[in-house]
């Protein structure tokens, strides 16, 4: 495998880098290509056919040339298959304890427990665009981040007119009982998902993004069940609700970080 570096004077927006990928698709011997617009550099991760590749991009007239060429090792295709199995893993226990706790929400009247299976369902939602965002390049990895961080922030809005409209209206006590068997599988099943994420070491930003979200995750389960059990001893519905905000609270502060880690 071999690592080419090309210099393309012309590239300055990502049509140039469309017209490339598009020129460079047929050749099988790419295996990736990392585009660098700001500073007008293109990445070819090769095994042969340096001159095809040459040729095919100086044929677009974007003012290129190469700048270096190494033979290069698969160090980092073994990172990137990590992390998607990583991810992989992560999304579905988040989406399978999404539904589980979503359900059990609802049956049980808790508030707690909604508030947290729409954060797994985000969580979800930010390892399955994680997994788009693998083995691209940084501007993309960052957009990717920034898109997680604006959808956790429309979720916590939801959130929080929802709590509002259970504080003001009569609602039906929380099963607590439910409240906190649910949240302690669940919060064995972030556990998992947090080992797995600390375990792969990446420090790009949709990988810590993914660890941030479910930081907050390990810390909501632990809410919940603490909401549990003051409504046992409280015999009052209020603990539930005001979990429920903190929920969104944390879930607010995770987007966020994650718009900080992307700018």
């Amino acid at each position: 495998m071999y690592k080419t570096v090309f210099h393309i004077s012309k590239m300055d927006c990502p049509s140039e880098e469309n017209l490339i990928r598009l020129k460079l698709n047929g050749i099988k011997d790419i295996s990736r290509l990392d585009f660098d617009i700001e500073n007008r550099k293109l990445t070819v991760y090769h095994k042969n056919n340096l001159e095809l590749i040459d040729k095919s991009i100086a044929e677009l007239n974007l003012d290129s040339k190469i700048i270096s060429t190494e033979v290069f090792s698969d160090e980092i295709h073994s990172e990137e298959s990590n992390q998607r199995k990583v991810l992989w893993s992560v999304l579905i226990i988040n989406f399978a304890f999404f539904l589980i706790e979503i359900i059990s929400g609802l049956i049980s009247n808790s508030m707690g427990l909604v508030a947290d299976s729409l954060d797994m369902l985000a969580d979800a939602f930010v390892y399955g665009i994680s997994l788009y965002a693998v083995g691209g390049t940084m501007s993309r990895k960052k957009s990717i981040a920034r898109l997680a961080g604006y959808f956790q922030l429309t979720l916590a809005a939801i959130g929080f007119i929802e709590v509002l409209r259970r504080f003001i209206g009569a609602e039906a006590f929380p099963d607590f009982k439910t409240m906190i068997i649910v949240s302690f599988f669940a919060l064995i099943a972030n556990s998992i998902c947090l080992y797995l994420l600390q375990k792969s070491k990446s420090q790009e930003a949709h990988m810590r993004a993914s660890m941030i979200f479910t930081s907050n995750d390990v810390i909501i389960n632990l809410g919940v069940i603490i909401a549990g059990i003051l409504v046992l001893l409280l015999n009052s519905g209020i603990p539930d609700l005001i979990v429920g905000s903190v929920v969104f609270v944390i879930v607010i502060n995770g987007a966020i970080r994650i718009l900080k880690l992307s700018n």
